[in-house]
């Protein structure tokens, strides 16, 4: 995914990518005293973003990692999924999401999404679970929460544990409750096309203060202390307890990405102003159908999809792209991919997804659109589909 705008050749305005990081004079300076501060990694700032962000989501505690992807997988451990376990995943989502239950020798259950929304459907949840089953992870699905109380109720009665995959929604809500707090674990991404960057980073949220405990542990070897709690004490000696990976997210990220915390709702709102000209100008583009927000949610838009009729979407695709419309898909069911082939699964388990997953373009969405980029996208997507 590209982390900067691109330039098409083949148009005479400047290319509008699918997703766009900004950084600020503030950004850089606070960077820049994270680099002259003496702590580049497993410093102060680590436990300041931490702490930072899990307040802005409502949450008692955040892990910082180097990515969405290791959150993911710190919460498998925390969870402590074992070989066999079956994590339900919905079938149309990035495939970290079901990539961190082989990490711990799980076994991804892709369940269907609901056509309107893409979000991971209740009712082929229900269907899903098995005596085996251990986890769900939901997805907010381009920053619409999923139906958290349904899987709740299916969740609890059968002890099983549920992670938000919150990686696009940062700053939405569901029912007036803040993402970061709808999951026993929720888990982020600073990507630099998500809604607030670290270049790469992730965090894990929870009200469990044992579960962070175990993250923290995990990211660092699995080792009982890290450098700067050691220096404090004045100690050397230290415990590795349990075979952990190096997931740390250093000082100087963690300074970037508390520069961009403070826009972060400003940017929330700039996104759903974006959507909101989408909306409109769509309203009267038969081909063309964009995703339901339900009404007792709202959305934080990380992407802007829509679903075409009537005409071959990646026909669209191309269309859009010779025009400078950085279009894009996300995604094809995870289970198609060839690794998960290899591993026996094969299409017909989610058709709804399948079909939908054939329709579906991402269309440039970042703070920065204006009315007029918009407008340029929206008449670029009514020549592709006349």
């Amino acid at each position: 995914m590209p982390d900067r705008p691109e330039q098409d050749n083949h148009a005479t305005l400047p290319f509008l990518p699918y997703g766009k990081q900004e950084i600020s004079d503030a950004d850089v300076k606070a960077v820049v005293e994270a680099l002259c501060s003496g702590w580049l990694t497993t410093g102060p700032r680590v436990s300041e973003f931490e702490q930072a962000f899990a307040a802005h989501c409502g949450a008692a505690q955040g892990v910082a990692v180097n990515s969405g992807t290791a959150a993911l997988h710190c919460a498998m451990r925390a969870l402590k999924i074992q070989p066999g376990d079956e994590v339900i995943v919905p079938a149309v989502t990035f495939a970290a999401s079901a990539n961190a239950a082989l990490y711990e020798g799980g076994v991804p259950v892709f369940a269907d999404i609901e056509a309107d929304t893409l979000l991971i459907d209740p009712a082929s949840v229900a269907m899903k679970i098995t005596p085996k089953t251990r986890a769900i992870v939901a997805v907010d699905y381009a920053g619409q929460p999923a139906d958290y109380d349904a899987l709740r109720e299916l969740a609890q009665a059968r002890g099983i544990a549920l992670v938000a995959d919150a990686c696009h929604a940062p700053g939405a809500t569901y029912k007036g409750r803040s993402t970061g707090t709808l999951a026993d674990i929720s888990c982020f991404s600073f990507h630099p096309v998500k809604h607030l960057t670290t270049c790469e980073g992730g965090m894990a949220l929870t009200q469990n203060g044992a579960m962070a405990a175990h993250m923290r542990r995990f990211r660092n070897h699995g080792i009982d202390s890290d450098h700067r709690s050691r220096e404090a004490k004045g100690a050397h000696a230290y415990d590795m307890a349990e075979l952990g990976y190096n997931y740390r997210l250093p000082d100087v990220q963690c300074a970037l990405g508390m520069a961009q915390l403070t826009r972060l709702s400003g940017w929330v709102s700039a996104r759903q102003r974006v959507a909101a000209l989408y909306d409109e100008a769509l309203a009267g583009l038969a081909a063309v159908t964009p995703l339901k927000t339900h009404a007792d949610r709202t959305n934080a838009h990380h992407l802007y999809v829509v679903k075409v009729t009537g005409i071959d979407r990646d026909d669209v695709f191309t269309r859009l792209r010779a025009e400078g419309i950085g279009a894009n898909v996300h995604y094809a069911p995870v289970y198609l991919h060839s690794f998960y082939r290899g591993l026996g699964y094969a299409a017909g388990i989610a058709p709804v997804a399948e079909a939908v997953s054939r329709q579906i373009l991402s269309l440039p969405m970042y703070p920065a659109l204006t009315q007029t980029d918009v407008e340029r996208v929206t008449k670029a997507l009514e020549r592709a589909t006349a």
